[in-house]
């Protein structure tokens, strides 16, 4: 009996977030399309949309920050309750806030940071994905000449992956027991140049590169056609969980690819959004902590999720976790790799 209350008790819950859905609108505007992974994140934020109940409408501003912002125009007049942007530039989103907070609309920062106190922070953890990627890395190649291909300079998760690099090779680097070669900022995050950054490097470098600390699997993918034109097979790290990165992993051209599974941050944003528009204070949503990590110290509501880096040793992982098809990352796979 008393079970049957407290079960009544959430489906009433849930009735009612659901009615209360039923009446919002949430605007997403992403940053562009280019990226396999962003079309994972939109069906998980549609479906838990959904869910609620809640209408779910887009702007894809195609890798121009002028054009976010007038995306974001276009989606508070067609009715948004609620944002939730996947920024371009970290600086030239700020009058897309201005905007919305004067509208009295709630924005979640998704993926990548607003630095503002008026947005709610999601993401994984961009700092301890950074120090994955050079954990895995080191540990096939402890010492050596190093390339670090670095994200789009405007966007901060470049910055935080960097750090996390860093607090791993930083001792080793002033200890002469790896070199930084060569690095660079790569517009867009776009795999052909990230090919064109780490070509240069090896032409500085007469070839003589152990290893690369690439901070998304795109770019990794981009850097690993440069090496093999090279005939180089070195430890290279990256994320995303790519389809293709995982396949490189199965094969041993790429070392690790730290997963962030978008379907669990596409569902809690469009959670949060909802919570937000109907009136939760940011402080209120679950799990949310103070932080203030970025740039300008600002103090924020945030939350972030647990990546998980996948290497030949537990590729298992995303196939039992249906991210991706056994037949697909197996595929020309190597000896002795888990799942496969």
């Amino acid at each position: 009996m008393k079970k049957s209350v407290i079960v009544g008790a959430v489906m009433a819950a849930a009735m009612s977030t659901a009615a209360f859905a039923q009446e919002l609108t949430v605007g997403v505007s992403w940053s562009n399309f280019q990226e396999e992974r962003w079309k994972t994140d939109e069906a998980a934020i549609k479906a838990k949309l959904e869910e609620l109940g809640a209408t779910y409408v887009s702007a894809d501003a195609q890798a121009s920050a002028a054009k976010q912002l007038t995306d974001v125009e276009a989606l508070i007049a067609q009715g948004a309750d609620a944002l939730i942007i996947l920024a371009m530039d970290k600086d030239a989103i700020g009058p897309a806030v201005d905007k919305a907070a004067a509208e009295g609309i709630p924005v979640v920062g998704y993926d990548r940071l607003i630095e503002d106190d008026r947005t709610f922070y999601l993401t994984f953890d961009n700092k301890g994905v950074g120090r994955i990627i050079a954990e895995t890395v080191t540990a096939a190649q402890p010492e050596g000449n190093f390339a670090i291909i670095k994200g789009d300079k405007g966007d901060p998760n470049a910055g935080f992956l960097l750090e996390g690099m860093m607090e791993v090779i930083g001792d080793d680097v002033a200890a002469g027991k790896i070199t930084i070669v060569g690095e660079a900022f790569t517009d867009g995050w776009k795999p052909d140049n990230a090919q064109k950054n780490m070509e240069q490097i090896l032409t500085a470098a007469n070839n003589d590169v152990d290893a690369v600390l690439a901070q998304n699997d795109g770019m990794a993918g981009g850097a690993i056609a440069a090496l093999s034109a090279q005939g180089l097979n070195i430890p290279v790290g990256g994320q995303d969980g790519d389809h293709a990165a995982l396949n490189r992993v199965a094969r041993g051209s790429q070392t690790v690819s730290v997963w962030k599974d978008s379907r669990q941050l596409g569902a809690a944003a469009a959670e949060i959004a909802v919570a937000l528009a109907n009136g939760t204070a940011m402080d209120a949503i679950s799990g949310a902590v103070k932080w203030s990590g970025g740039e300008k110290g600002v103090e924020m509501n945030a939350i972030f999720l647990a990546p998980t880096p996948v290497t030949k040793d537990n590729i298992n992982v995303v196939i039992d976790a249906g991210h991706i098809a056994k037949d697909k990352v197996c595929e020309g796979a190597m000896d002795g790799v888990a799942g496969c």
